[in-house]
């Protein structure tokens, strides 16, 4: 089972809301980041969970 796996599905599946600590962890796992390195990709490029995904070289779901 994945990390992912193990943690509480995002409220929502297009955007990242970085202040919410679950959602957070969720994407952070998702895409092999730690928590700092999402905040700061979704700093530069907004929440959109694709945007994210392809600043960081990463699949989106």
């Amino acid at each position: 089972m994945s990390v992912t796996q193990d943690i509480l599905k995002p409220r929502f599946s297009q955007h990242i809301d970085i202040h919410c600590p679950d959602d957070r962890a969720y994407w952070a796992g998702h895409f092999g980041v730690s928590g700092d390195e999402l905040r700061d990709a979704v700093k530069m490029v907004g929440s959109r969970v694709t945007t994210v995904a392809a600043h960081l070289g990463r699949q989106a779901a």
